[in-house]
C-alpha cells in the first residue's frame, strides 16, 4: 500500500470528478490520502472530504500566502476544526519568501500562532518553506519539541541536514522525475528511509510523463517507483517504509 501524504482534493480542479479520482488511487493501492487545507475555507472542505471518503484524512491550516488577512479568530477556528474526527495534523503552514503573495512580516505571526495550536493539541505539523529556511528553522526550534514534515522539499543540503537533525521528516513530490531535478534527486538519496514520505501535492507537479495534465493521488505510485530507483532500493521496500512512516507520523490506523 502507498499513502499520498499531501494533496488538495478540495481544490476546484477536482470538482468534476473527485470521486473518480479517489477511486483511481485505490485501484493502484494508494490506500490513504491526506488532504491538506491551505485556507480556512479549504480546511473546512478538507474535514468534509474526510467524512465523505473513508480513505481520506484531513489536515487543517492556513498557508503563508493567506497571511495578510490573518486574524487571531482564524487560529481559533483552525483549533476547532482540528478537534474533528480524522484530522491528523496542522498544515500546511510556514513561510514563503519566494512568491511573497503575503508580506513576510505578516507570515511569521500566522506561522507561530498555528504552531502553538498544534502544540496545544498534540498534533504534528505539515510545513511549507520556500526561500525561508533560516526563519522556518528559527520558529520551529523555538517551539521544540514538535513533530514536523517539510513537504515538497525544495531547500538545499544544509536545510535538509538541519531538518533531519531536529528529528523532522521530509516529503518529496513528483517533481523529482523532471530532467532538470538532479539536485532534488541527490537530496532524496540523503534522506534516511525512516524519515521519507511521498506526496503528489495534487493538482500540482504532475510527474514528467504526465506534464501538462492535472496531478492526482494515484500518481504517487509513479513517484514511489522513481524514489526506489533513486535510492537503489526495491519498490516494495520503499512502499513499505514510506507507508509505515506516514502511519506513524499522522497516527493512522
Amino acid at each position: 500500500m502507498l499513502i499520498d501524504t499531501h494533496c488538495h482534493l478540495d481544490f476546484p480542479e477536482f470538482d468534476r470528478d473527485r470521486g473518480e479520482v479517489v477511486a483511481r488511487a485505490a485501484k493502484v493501492d494508494v490506500g490513504c490520502i491526506i488532504n491538506v487545507g491551505s485556507s480556512l475555507t479549504g480546511s473546512r472542505r478538507s474535514v468534509e472530504l474526510s467524512r465523505q471518503y473513508p480513505g481520506v484524512y484531513a489536515v487543517v491550516g492556513i498557508h503563508p500566502h493567506e497571511a495578510d488577512g490573518f486574524k487571531l479568530a482564524d487560529a481559533e477556528e483552525i483549533k476547532k476544526l482540528a478537534l474533528q474526527e480524522k484530522v491528523v495534523a496542522i498544515g500546511e503552514i510556514g513561510l514563503d519568501y519566494f512568491k511573497n503573495f503575503s508580506k513576510s512580516e505578516n507570515q511569521k505571526p500566522l506561522f507561530v500562532s498555528l504552531v502553538s495550536v498544534a502544540k496545544e493539541l498534540g498534533l504534528p505539523l505539515v510545513i511549507h518553506s520556500r526561500e525561508a529556511s533560516d526563519d522556518t528553522l528559527n520558529v520551529l526550534k523555538e517551539a521544540m519539541p514538535v513533530m514536523a514534515v517539510v513537504h515538497c522539499f525544495s531547500g538545499d543540503e544544509s536545510f535538509l541536514k538541519n531538518c533531519l537533525d531536529l528529528g523532522f521528516s521530509v516529503s518529496f513530490t513528483c517533481n523529482v522525475t523532471y530532467p532538470k531535478a538532479q539536485g532534488l534527486r541527490d537530496l532524496v538519496k540523503a534522506v534516511p528511509l525512516d524519515r521519507l514520505m511521498l506526496e503528489t501535492d495534487a493538482p500540482y507537479l504532475s510527474p514528467q510523463e504526465l506534464r501538462g495534465k492535472r496531478n492526482e493521488p494515484a500518481n504517487v505510485a509513479i513517484l514511489a517507483r522513481e524514489a526506489a530507483g533513486i535510492m537503489g532500493k526495491s519498490l516494495e521496500k520503499v512502499a513499505e517504509a514510506t507507508t509505515a512512516n506516514a502511519k506513524k507520523f499522522f497516527g493512522l490506523p
